[in-house]
């Protein structure tokens, strides 16, 4: 038991080390093209106020890079394809077949297939004027949200825009794209949500009808103690692949945002 506390000791000074190396030394590596590292800024900062302007905006981007796994997922149509196909696996009782990383991964593909034509007009629009400084960062801001909004609001209902809209104390926009994303984002959110239940909800009824079917037989044939699952799992991937299940599903989707 000694000799354990002593290898957890010196891993923990040995991660302490490197810690403290890090926050020595990377702090003051300068960015590229000759910018200024940390302690330059803090000595300096009075004689070039750029630096500091430059470091809060590094810090603002990195801020906004970390929070784009949620952008991701909630402005795009990754809910509803995940959602979706979580309910599709469930009902079908597999368990961990096919497993998470192959869901996330084919939800994500097909994410971005179905966004192509948003991302290219934000790539046309806003990012290219604003990397060839035609624009600034605020139009470039404002020119990416414009079809990202409209796509969002496409599949929003009015119902949960309103519910925002009161709740915010916000006064109702003839246009919707006078909306502000705060509140367009969570009512495609929750839109989104509904949707995919409603649909995960269709794709569960013949799976619970087969289940029952199979648990009726079992019953009749005094074969309480088999489980019902068990009989019916490879009937029911028998009738996913004859129907071309994964085809079916996929294309439901993809037409529900077109």
């Amino acid at each position: 038991m000694g000799n354990e506390e002593k290898r957890l000791n010196k891993k923990l000074i040995l991660v302490l080390y490197i810690i403290t190396i890090t926050l020595i030394i990377i702090p003051n590596i300068s960015y590229a093209e000759g910018g200024p590292g940390l302690t330059d800024i803090l000595l300096n900062q009075e004689e070039n106020p750029q630096y500091t302007v430059d470091s809060v905006r590094l810090l603002i981007l990195l801020t906004v890079l970390s929070l784009a796994p949620s952008f991701l997922i909630l402005t795009t149509c990754f809910t509803r394809i995940v959602v979706v196909f979580s309910f599709l696996r469930s009902g079908m009782g597999t368990q961990q077949s096919p497993p998470n990383q192959v869901i996330i991964g084919l939800a994500l593909f097909i994410t971005f297939f179905v966004m192509q034509p948003v991302f290219t007009e934000i790539n046309d629009e806003a990012i290219q004027p604003f990397l060839e400084n035609e624009i600034n960062q605020e139009e470039a801001f404002d020119k990416a949200a414009r079809p990202l909004k409209e796509f969002m609001l496409n599949q929003t209902r009015e119902k949960d825009i309103a519910l925002f809209l009161r709740a915010s104390g916000s006064d109702n926009v003839e246009d919707p794209m006078d909306l502000s994303l705060t509140t367009v984002i969570p009512a495609f959110a929750i839109s989104e949500l509904r949707t995919a239940f409603s649909i995960g909800f269709i794709i569960y009824i013949p799976f619970l009808v087969l289940d029952m079917v199979v648990a009726s037989i079992l019953m009749s044939m005094g074969m309480f103690m088999l489980p019902p699952v068990m009989i019916s799992l490879p009937f029911k991937i028998l009738l996913f692949v004859l129907v071309d299940g994964w085809y079916l599903v996929v294309e439901s989707l993809i037409e529900s945002f077109i």
